[in-house]
């Protein structure tokens, strides 16, 4: 009988059940998909706390973004998507029916062809990181020789995924880190420069220096609270802040002054909005597909947990590793 990993209350991972559930039928404008593998992401973890972009209407309720699996049924309006085929979910404002389990309905607009050159778990770990940092990188700053960007975090999958991009479009990056360990991965990566951040007074002066003075043209930040307000006085005129995580744990304070003196921009950034766009989902899958298919873009998967093991794949996902890349489960569906 099919599974399902759900949660009856906001708390947290520690509190998902795994139970059995039925197939459903599709609707109108649904996919059924028997789930091979599903990723884990942060905004998960977030959901499960009432901490994220969108709650829950009601309980129980499934969490994931992100999964591969291969169609088994579709509605009377879908067309040009066969039953047997490996196709991917897209990531967008689920409510409560995410993707952790061995079968789920998506609505067609949120499916897109699974890359052939990818394994089932690969296939599940690539959209939310590529398309999160495809936006941001190519369309808001026009990543290019001469365009300078700031990855903060670089070592999370779309900051990674960010250094990927940025290196294929000629851009010159910048990562941080926490941790001198890290600087070989990111500039194997795409970073042409690497700030170990320790907290201390001189990354702006960094950013400064490492741009001849230009400055940061993109922001691509996920951690909020005082970060911004230590670069912002290395932002380039009509620089962007693109905001789009809190691993800091607090909403930033932005530093007003730096920013009217470069006239910076706050892009407050969500992928949901644009895969919900589809003309501007099309062009983001179309890049990722491409990419992949010509080997520029190669995902990395550190750790694959069995669907019985969802709770220990989180634990992992939220200590301190050592290596790189999703943590994704199989459902052996």
């Amino acid at each position: 009988m099919p599974r399902e990993w759900i949660i009856t209350e906001y708390s947290g991972f520690e509190g998902l059940q795994l139970v059995d559930c039925e197939a459903e039928e599709p609707g109108p404008n649904d996919v059924r998909l028997r789930v091979e593998a599903f990723a884990l992401n942060w905004g998960d973890a977030d959901l499960m706390n009432d901490m994220y972009s969108f709650s829950f209407s009601a309980f129980p309720a499934r969490v994931g973004i992100e999964a591969s699996g291969i169609v088994e049924a579709v509605g009377s309006n879908v067309s040009g998507i066969s039953v047997g085929e490996r196709y991917c979910t897209l990531p967008y404002f689920y409510d409560r029916r995410g993707v952790s389990a061995d079968t789920v309905l998506i609505d067609a607009e949120y499916v897109v062809r699974a890359p052939e050159t990818l394994s089932a778990v690969e296939s599940a770990s690539i959209w939310m990181q590529y398309m999160t940092a495809y936006f941001p990188v190519v369309e808001m700053a026009k990543a290019s020789p001469g365009v300078n960007i700031l990855v903060p975090a670089g070592t999370s999958t779309a900051g990674n995924a960010a250094l990927e991009i940025a290196r294929l479009k000629g851009a010159t990056t910048i990562a941080t880190t926490r941790h001198e360990r890290n600087r070989e991965y990111l500039e194997s990566s795409g970073a042409d420069h690497v700030y170990v951040d320790n907290g201390g007074t001189d990354l702006a002066e960094f950013l400064r220096d490492v741009t001849d003075g230009v400055g940061v043209h993109l922001s691509f930040d996920p951690v909020g609270g005082d970060f911004p307000a230590r670069y912002a006085p290395a932002m380039a005129k009509g620089g962007v802040f693109a905001l789009y995580g809190l691993l800091s744990g607090a909403f930033p304070d932005f530093p007003i002054v730096p920013m009217f003196q470069s006239n910076g921009w706050l892009h407050t950034y969500s992928l949901f909005n644009y895969v919900q766009d589809a003309e501007a989902c099309a062009r983001g899958c179309a890049f990722v597909h491409e990419s992949i298919a010509n080997g520029d873009l190669k995902p990395t998967v550190d750790q694959v947990f069995p669907m019985e093991e969802y709770v220990e794949a989180w634990h992992y996902l939220r200590g301190e590793r050592s290596t790189y890349g999703k943590v994704v489960v199989e459902t052996g569906a």
